[in-house]
């Protein structure tokens, strides 16, 4: 089993970015997983960017990944589509895997990841024309046999590719490998091997180059498990994503565990102690609330979303009537405890996931992130672990892991 690097929220302008993933393989990480809809192409060109400026060539795979449309594609799609089969999920989002649309993604991913081929291209949530299909009316298993078809027609356009030289193999990334197989939108993958062998024979290769799978194992989230075995016996290739982001029950859990900060009070008291005048007042009861409510969220996502949509607009527009040279002074002090405060959310949600995972399947004394890893070590069935490390202090925690 190896560590991958997932650039889900990589860019191209963030250095820190570009630092993580530079450190990362320069670590020792091989495998880094993209797709063409990660930060509207944005990823791609992090990569490519980070490849270039090494001194040493690493070999190194890059996985990328086709089906989404979104961001700026997806305002040209809107404005004249071309491509057959697509799908609609929501107004922000569309998606497609007609041949056609997979042989300009892959087209144009090639171009932003400085690349002349690909290791492996995957379909990525073939699913969601399941979802299409279902929320108007189809049958679960019309819509079902349909997706097969879609995908099979589209196996035999990437067996042209590997033909041509400019992917080596292909495979699924999918949501649904990790679905029970009575849930409506659960992709049956057991038909997926035939299906393959069909399209290699259709495109005149003597074998197959299918040959891996993505799908969210955790610690939380196991239905997986069963399609990785599954996987394994076929001789493919499993690698494991939303390895410490967990969902169950309509949570979100960061298995992870973070550090309690040490200098949040003096931080909270510095910034209270600066809008003790009435001017300030609102931007004092904000901060104050913000403190009293640091422990209502269950993981820090739920803490981010809240702060750039309810808290972030308020300051803003409490600050507006400050003389430049006092509003320069309270951004600096409230973006330190507002730093300080999601450190503490953090460290909290952790505390309080790892209480819910004691009761649930009991917990080593190692840390979440360890014992998140090592539940996939020991189910043998994984291959590629993957990671966001988008600091290069993730890097250093996740590679310091003994696998």
């Amino acid at each position: 089993m190896e560590f991958g690097f997932g650039t889900y929220r990589v860019v191209d302008q963030n250095l820190e970015h570009i630092q993580a993933l530079r450190l990362a393989i320069e670590s020792g990480v091989r495998v880094i997983d993209t797709s063409s809809n990660y930060m509207d192409g944005a990823s791609e060109r992090a990569i490519a960017k980070v490849l270039s400026s090494l001194d040493t060539a690493y070999p190194v795979e890059i996985i990328s990944k086709f089906g989404y449309i979104q961001g700026t594609l997806l305002e040209k799609i809107k404005a004249n589509n071309p491509f057959d089969e697509v799908v609609k999920y929501s107004d922000t989002c569309y998606h497609c895997i007609d041949a056609a649309f997979m042989r300009t993604q892959l087209s144009e991913s090639l171009q932003r990841l400085g690349q002349d081929s690909l290791e492996c291209y995957l379909l990525h949530n073939p699913e969601y024309y399941m979802y299409d299909a279902l929320n108007n009316g189809t049958a679960v298993e019309v819509a079902r046999d349909t997706m097969l078809q879609r995908i099979y027609t589209v196996f035999i356009a990437l067996e042209q590719e590997v033909q041509q030289g400019r992917i080596k193999h292909y495979g699924i990334s999918s949501n649904s490998f990790a679905k029970a197989s009575n849930e409506p939108d659960f992709l049956p993958y057991e038909d997926l091997v035939v299906l393959a062998r069909n399209a290699a024979d259709e495109a005149g290769n003597s074998q197959h180059h299918f040959n891996t799978i993505e799908l969210p194992i955790n610690l939380l989230e196991y239905e997986g498990l069963k399609c990785a075995a599954w996987a394994k016996q076929e001789g493919l290739r499993v690698i494991a994503n939303r390895v410490l982001n967990a969902q169950l029950d309509g949570m979100m859990f960061r298995l992870a565990d973070y550090d309690e900060p040490s200098d949040y009070d003096f931080h909270l008291n510095t910034v209270l102690e600066l809008c003790e005048h009435d001017s300030l007042q609102p931007i004092y009861n904000i901060i104050e609330q913000l403190d009293r409510n640091r422990h209502q969220f269950m993981w820090v996502g739920e803490y981010d979303a809240f702060l750039y949509t309810q808290v972030i607009p308020h300051i803003h527009k409490s600050m507006a009537a400050l003389e430049p040279d006092d509003q320069t002074v309270l951004i600096e002090r409230v973006t330190l405890f507002l730093e300080q405060l999601k450190k503490m959310v953090a460290y909290e949600c952790s505390q309080k996931t790892r209480q819910h995972l004691q009761k649930r399947c009991g917990l080593s004394d190692k840390r979440l992130q360890e014992c998140a890893i090592d539940f996939l070590r020991k189910s043998q069935k994984v291959d590629v672990v993957l990671v966001g490390m988008r600091k290069p202090s993730y890097v250093a925690d996740i590679t310091a892991i003994n696998l």
